[in-house]
């Protein structure tokens, strides 16, 4: 049995989904969510229902069955020291609100490692990779000023591969896994701090779970550990491809439509993000290969998260498409697609934003 950690999590929607594997390899973890979540987690546990490969039905897991222990409050007398690590598991324009402020400030302060599970990279994050000026970054975030606390080497990045969503019809702690792939997170500037990532990976590499019929089953989603700091960006091709480009002028579109309705244009926006993070220091194996990408997309058959909020009216989504924009243009790098799908995210969030001033 590998060692057990106290992991604090903000988040309970991904945050779930890492948290149930913790909790399979004996670790305790507090979800920090809003009241209605953390009453229904806390009343009933957490439930994830994933597809395993070679099964018919999906396998659903009840998290009061594991062997860790699950808890789940708001940010108000949250002390971050009494955990081993922490996962920021929200969207980034909420790290912003009350109350998550003042905890993610207290989280920088306490130097206890950090690791994001958000597409937008924290500022601090950034600031880990050469060649890149963070602080001309500033315009791309909600609110850059959130960051200010955090040394860079206590926070790594986890890249959210993993697509889930929160079905209408079940209740708040309830979560639908639809493409099971893993999170891949970069070391830690510290070795005794990659050591406990290393060693949650080892625990979640070893679950096998009884789904009821007394086999014992590997479970996908997994925790894969690197040294290269460029592994979790091998979202933003894929982000850039498929998730921004569902934002149209009528409406979103599936991720699917986005990459396939027009694939020559899809593989070139994501070559040219791929080149770019190449161009940053990463190495080719880093990054995941289009063809494979656009096979998983295949199975997206719903408009990404930030596409559905910005539709339904949200004045702030994270603007990865922004960041991605900035940093090439440091490089001296332009592409008219990804132009052209920022101008359409700032011309919504802008209706968005006068409704809102209205209303």
């Amino acid at each position: 049995m590998s060692k057990s950690y106290n992991v604090l999590i903000l988040g309970a929607s991904y945050g779930s989904l890492l948290a149930t594997k913790l909790l399979f390899a004996g670790h305790r973890v507090k979800l920090i969510c809003l009241p209605a979540e953390a009453e229904a987690i806390n009343a009933e546990g957490a439930r994830v229902r994933l597809p395993v490969k070679g099964r018919k039905e999906p396998v659903l897991i009840d998290t009061r069955t594991l062997p860790g222990k699950l808890t789940a409050g708001g940010p108000a007398g949250v002390n971050p020291r009494e955990y081993d690590i922490i996962g920021l598991a929200m969207q980034e324009p909420q790290y912003r609100s009350p109350g998550v402020r003042e905890l993610l400030d207290a989280v920088a302060r306490s130097r206890v490692p950090c690791m994001s599970i958000m597409n937008m990279p924290p500022l601090p994050y950034i600031r880990r990779i050469p060649g890149i000026d963070a602080d001309a970054l500033k315009h791309a975030y909600t609110d850059a000023s959130v960051w200010e606390s955090f040394d860079p080497k206590t926070l790594t990045l986890c890249s959210p591969d993993p697509q889930a969503f929160r079905p209408p019809e079940e209740k708040v702690n309830f979560l639908q896994v639809t493409l099971p792939t893993n999170f891949k997170v970069a070391r830690f500037d510290d070795p005794a701090h990659t050591q406990i990532l290393r060693d949650m990976q080892d625990g979640i590499e070893a679950i096998r779970h009884d789904p009821g019929d007394g086999t014992k089953i590997e479970l996908p989603v997994k925790l894969k550990v690197h040294d290269s700091l460029f592994v979790p960006l091998a979202k933003w091709a894929m982000l850039m491809t498929g998730n921004y480009r569902c934002v149209t002028k009528d409406g979103p579109r599936a991720i699917k439509e986005a990459v396939h309705s027009d694939l020559e244009a899809s593989r070139a926006v994501y070559n040219w993000v791929r080149e770019l993070c190449i161009g940053l220091g990463a190495a080719p194996d880093d990054l995941v290969p289009f063809e494979k990408y656009a096979a998983a997309a295949q199975g997206l058959i719903r408009p990404s998260s930030a596409a559905r909020a910005l539709f339904a009216g949200a004045p702030n989504i994270e603007r990865v498409d922004r960041l991605v924009q900035g940093i090439a243009r440091q490089k001296g790098k332009t592409l008219p697609i990804l132009d052209e799908t920022v101008a359409l995210v700032d011309a919504q969030l802008e209706i968005n934003r006068k409704k809102a001033a209205a209303a």
